[in-house]
């Protein structure tokens, strides 16, 4: 019986013993992860961008900057004026990540107005754009190797899921090959003034000699919505679904802010995340670019920041230039009489402070020389001022509408009469 006993107390101590040993190796392992966990927390908070003083922060009309944002650069500007509302390291060069994408959808998006394609086109899916959608690392819109899928898909694949498979698809067909592809990408970004970008891909994928910078993605952002209104129905959806899987956009924003439109967001380690948006409300049209936060709820919260404070401040105003400059000026020794003129650039857009919308003034000052023809259409023929509050703001050139040519010998003969009296 002493026996039995003292064999039963054995194993019980036995077992106490690998209990309180799985105690401590739980322990530790608890201990480990906690450390890593504060060392990972501790990486993060001294890769955060630094805040930048509010008096380096460029504001239009020098107005108080209102805040620093949590990030790398930033720049916002009224679309429809293009003036700069709020702006810092915007020149810095980075990473674009996956807001490379924005000019793959703005080469597929003029190859649909070109009619080179057309939203039903079928796009056969290689095996290079397969192997992307198998990389669980980058995102995808889950293409398979043999598929035919149509353009339209594809967009919604590029712009809401932000597929990297749907980039190299797309450039396969456009240009035959993504190396191809990118070379198309900068010729036009040189023709739209992107002097700080450099492709190297079509989806944006890390590579040596890859960057942009917030300037630039602003203004290729502002052509995508000037040149491709339709394209705010691929960069707003909120969702979509591609054989039967469904992904919601990576711009969260959307789904905070009934005023947001799109449209990228990006994100590669070096850099941080980034996100260009467009957002409208009554007459102000803004796009933003918020690049290099610690997070992805950061570059949503910095954005909606930066929109709700313009939206509050400012609004754009589009007085009738009708009414402060002739529509005609006269022209001699020409086919025409009279040649039609406007402001160049169309209807002048202007950015005004809430409350001033009423105190904008135009005024047009024409050439005392006379117009002799023959004179190009384009023609400069005297100038549009704008003052807000007796304060000059800005001045529109005002030019010729259509081509002069030289008229015929008598009606020429009597104008140089005219010239002369």
């Amino acid at each position: 019986m002493r026996s039995h006993c003292g064999g039963l107390v054995f194993r019980i101590s036995a077992i106490l013993a690998i209990c309180l040993l799985g105690s401590g190796r739980l322990a530790e392992a608890r201990a480990a992860r906690t450390h890593r966990g504060g060392a990972a927390m501790r990486r993060a908070k001294a890769e955060a961008p630094p805040a930048i003083p509010l008096d380096q922060i460029k504001t239009f009309d020098n107005l108080p900057a209102p805040f620093a944002l949590d990030a790398h650069a930033a720049m916002m500007i009224d679309a429809r004026s293009g003036d700069v509302l709020y702006a810092y390291n915007e020149h810095e060069k980075m990473q674009p990540a996956s807001l490379a994408k924005m000019m793959t959808f703005y080469l597929t998006m003029e190859a649909l107005k070109q009619k080179r394609i057309t939203l039903e086109t079928d796009v056969p899916i290689s095996e290079a754009a397969w192997r992307l959608s198998l990389n669980s690392s980058v995102s995808r819109m889950f293409l398979r190797v043999g598929q035919t899928v149509p353009v339209k898909e594809l967009l919604y694949g590029l712009m809401v899921s932000s597929g990297n498979d749907a980039a190299v698809a797309l450039s396969e067909y456009l240009a035959g090959s993504p190396d191809a592809f990118a070379q198309q990408m900068n010729q036009k970004a040189k023709e739209l003034g992107l002097g700080e970008t450099h492709f190297v891909n079509p989806d944006g994928l890390p590579a040596d000699d890859e960057y942009t910078t917030a300037a630039d993605m602003i203004k290729l952002g502002r052509a995508l919505t000037e040149n491709f209104p339709d394209a705010e129905q691929f960069t707003s959806a909120k969702d979509f679904t591609f054989d039967n899987i469904t992904q919601r956009n990576f711009n969260t924003l959307l789904f905070y802010d009934a005023r947001v439109t799109g449209i990228k967001t990006g994100h590669v380690q070096e850099a941080g995340f980034h996100l260009v948006a467009s957002a409208k409300a009554g007459d102000l049209h803004l796009i933003s670019a918020v690049m290099g936060t610690p997070s992805m709820e950061k570059r949503r919260v910095e954005t909606e920041k930066l929109l709700a404070w313009a939206f509050r401040t400012f609004t754009t105003v589009s007085p009738d230039w009708r009414q402060s400059a002739p529509a005609t000026v006269r022209v001699y020794k020409g086919d025409i009489v009279e040649v039609p003129i406007a402001p160049a650039g169309g209807t002048p857009y202007f950015t005004v402070l809430q409350g001033q919308e009423h105190r904008v003034k135009l005024a047009a000052a024409l050439q005392s020389k006379p117009l002799v023809a023959p004179v190009p259409k384009g023609a400069a023929v005297g100038e549009l001022a704008v003052t807000i509050a007796g304060k000059p703001v800005s001045s529109a050139p005002m030019i010729t509408q259509v081509e002069v040519k030289p008229g015929g010998l008598i009606h020429n003969a009597i104008d140089s009469i005219r010239l002369r009296l």
